[in-house]
């Protein structure tokens, strides 16, 4: 079993102003089957979201899977912001696991892994990928 820690889901290269410009979730993998996602709120903000797929190319399809479930998921709940946390990766036999934790809030949050969870939805949507 091979297992990855950590993810930059959510930010990509300092933006202008010097905050994170938001990464968006690349196009779907050809092939690829979404096994499902299971969300445990553990906190009345603090979300964790295990997602499960086959046909990854690699830790950011996973990944990717994880936050267009967490910004669906800050949406539904009423709010339009997400904070990455952590995400754990594993792939054993071609099936892709992702455990991530995210806090949801209505206001843009305080640091780098930060996603707008409407441009997010909008974005995992235009690629196929998805959501709650």
């Amino acid at each position: 079993m091979m297992a990855l820690a950590g993810t930059l889901g959510g930010c990509a290269a300092p933006a202008e102003d010097g905050e994170a410009a938001p990464r968006l979730p690349v196009a779907r993998p050809e092939g690829a089957v979404y096994r499902g996602i299971e969300t445990r709120l553990l906190d009345n903000d603090l979300v964790s979201f295990v997602v499960e797929m086959n046909g990854a190319r690699d830790a950011r399809d996973v990944e990717d899977y994880a936050e267009c479930a967490a910004a669906q998921y800050a949406l539904i709940r009423g709010y339009g912001f997400a904070r990455h946390l952590r995400t754990k990766v594993e792939e054993e036999g071609g099936l892709w696991r992702a455990d991530a934790v995210y806090t949801i809030s209505p206001a843009l949050p305080r640091g780098l892994k930060t996603i707008d969870a409407e441009v997010v939805a909008q974005a995992c949507a235009e690629s196929g990928i998805p959501m709650v």
